[in-house]
């Protein structure tokens, strides 16, 4: 199973970016996706998660901000991040769950500027 993400980049502060992840490999069904980030000097954060079914949660930080989307047809994760902030700079990175093995991306640079 290999992870792709895609649409980091740099931003000013109260400005959008919409990330992707393309899953794709040996799977017959994606279940859990999740988005995390790691800023310099912190450690990995969930972001966001979307079930199966489409039943989402979110860290209270981007509550509100972002929102998580898949297409199970296409094998795709979306984050769309409005109003963003300096503190949502970080690596963020895709995360499934097929069957009971989890597998990561390589992450995306997500840089706001102020």
């Amino acid at each position: 199973v290999q992870l792709v993400e895609s649409g980091g980049g740099l931003v000013q502060a109260g400005g959008s970016l919409r990330l992707s992840c393309a899953a794709s490999g040996s799977m017959f069904s994606i279940g859990a996706m999740a988005w995390y980030r790691q800023a310099p000097g912190k450690q990995r954060e969930l972001v966001a998660s979307i079930t199966r079914d489409a039943s989402t949660k979110y860290a209270d930080s981007v509550k509100g901000r972002f929102t998580i989307s898949r297409d199970n047809a296409k094998n795709m994760m979306y984050l769309q991040m409005n109003s963003l902030k300096p503190e949502d700079t970080a690596v963020y990175y895709c995360n499934i769950w097929v069957f009971m093995t989890t597998y990561w991306g390589q992450g995306t640079q997500v840089t706001v500027s102020s």
